[in-house]
């Protein structure tokens, strides 16, 4: 059975340890924990049934509860598989970061890493050329370079 939890927002990770943690030193019947790309505020609990999942994450910091029913790996399952999305973003390109510590900034794209969903980029306005590695969602493409379409 898979449950949902609903944690808080940005210590995601953190409870996903303590989950797994206890699960272990208790020997919890806990099958796996993940937590889904993109999926802010909540991980996903396999466990054998309920009073297994409630007992792994029983008043646990950071863990709010379980929402109510049971999902079906069919309704997760484009969450959890690896996918590789066409990415439009090519070496040399001038990007836009939109995302803090950086924000507005314009860069060049160095190096692009698609198992990993970063780029390394070449601040433009820094006096010293300093790579610096962002991830793609945080940039947005704001030139290409001549010659390409």
């Amino acid at each position: 059975m898979i449950f949902i939890i609903k944690v808080t927002t940005n210590k995601e990770e953190r409870a996903l340890d303590m989950i797994s943690d206890r699960a272990e030193k208790k020997n919890i019947k806990v099958y796996s924990i993940s937590r889904p790309h993109g999926l802010r505020g909540y991980v996903l609990l396999e466990a054998e049934d309920r009073d297994s999942a409630e007992e792994a994450v029983f008043n646990l910091p950071y863990v709010k509860g379980i929402i109510g029913k049971t999902i079906s790996y069919e309704e997760i399952g484009n969450m959890i598989k690896p996918s590789m999305e066409d990415i439009s973003i090519r070496e040399g390109d001038f990007v836009e970061i939109i995302a803090e510590p950086f924000k507005k900034e314009k860069a060049k794209v160095i190096r692009i890493d698609k198992q990993k969903e970063v780029v390394v980029v070449s601040l433009l306005g820094a006096v010293v050329p300093l790579p610096v590695t962002v991830k793609i969602d945080n940039v947005k493409v704001i030139r290409r370079e001549e010659g390409e379409k």
